[in-house]
């Protein structure tokens, strides 16, 4: 069973008009002034006096008009047609030249394990642009979330259950990055997990030679102990993430006499419905892993706590089978 659910150129042609034109102006000859014409008599008959009768000389005096001086005014000779140039050749055409597209930005994903006391191993993440952001740490069927800084970064710690530990990180984007590291010490201790999503919540206890619960050798949440001295208490998971997936593992040698016991505490999240889970066992480099259901009592039972028991050896038997 797997405890995590899925989320769903502009080239312009211009046509270069050319208007050529030209006006031919005629000015129409200016006339002289008609000179006076100078009338000669040629002979005047004295008429006596008498009835008033006046005799016209059959011929009429003959006048003779000057020649009218004529002023020609050549036009003015038609200006040439402009001579038009050769157009340039145009251009030759280009394609258009593209905007350079934004220079993606370089972020690499760097994923760094090492080794740490107690066959625990060292997490160091450094992705600059998954900043803030839900992670999830996957190894060897354990699987919780973190959440990255605001540059990217995560240091956090996992117990080895196999001596060559693959972890594995994803991001909410879908990206991943692995990396692999040998922990020889893995092959010498016995690790027991449980492990849920948000309010599905389950606390692990383990007690050392026959202690009782707050005696030395009680290990839980509240006393996880140390690594490497001994039995320890490790929590793993960030509860602040959406849809948080935590876990809480004990860690003990093989020839170690521990019991371990499971506990739900009955909450107003919790009653009148199944809450679930998984347990993986890890010994000697081997991982069991096993899911995890309890159907809850009715909300009348709030503060009530159910306790399992014997889970050790029930992975024992299930995985002897």
């Amino acid at each position: 069973m797997n405890l995590q659910r899925k989320l769903t150129l502009l080239v312009a042609t211009g046509a270069l008009a050319l208007g050529a034109g030209h006006v031919v102006q005629k000015r129409a000859a200016e006339r002289m002034a008609a000179a006076q014409p100078d009338l000669t008599v040629s002979s005047i008959t004295s008429v006596a006096a008498g009835p008033d009768r006046v005799e016209i000389p059959a011929t009429a005096p003959k006048v003779e008009l000057p020649p009218l001086p004529v002023s020609v005014v050549d036009a003015p000779p038609a200006p040439e047609a402009p001579v038009l140039a050769a157009a340039d050749p145009a251009p030759e055409m280009q394609p258009p030249v593209a905007a350079a597209a934004p220079e993606v930005q370089d972020c690499p994903v760097q994923l760094s394990l090492i080794p740490q006391a107690g066959g625990m191993i060292g997490l160091s993440l450094l992705a600059p642009c998954h900043s803030e952001e839900r992670i999830v740490l996957r190894h060897a069927g354990v699987a919780v979330t973190g959440k990255t800084s605001a540059s990217g970064a995560y240091f956090g710690a996992l117990p080895a259950l196999t001596q060559t530990a693959e972890v594995e990180v994803l991001f909410s984007s879908g990206d991943r990055a692995k990396a692999e590291l040998a922990i020889p010490e893995a092959a010498q201790l016995r690790r027991f997990v449980v492990q849920w999503q948000d309010a599905d919540a389950f606390q692990l206890h383990a007690f050392e030679s026959g202690a009782g619960y707050n005696q030395p050798g009680h290990y839980s949440a509240a006393f996880a102990g140390t690594p490497g001295q001994g039995a320890f208490m490790t929590l793993l998971g960030d509860s602040t993430t959406d849809l948080p997936l935590l876990a809480e593992v004990f860690t003990y040698a093989p020839g170690q006499d521990a019991e371990i016991v499971l506990e739900a505490a009955v909450t107003e999240t919790t009653c009148g419905r199944e809450i679930i889970g998984e347990t993986v066992m890890a010994e000697a480099g081997v991982v069991d892993l096993a899911d995890l259901s309890l159907a809850m009592p009715g909300c009348e039972a709030i503060g009530d706590i159910l306790v399992l028991k014997n889970l050790v050896q029930d992975m024992k038997l299930a995985a002897a089978k």
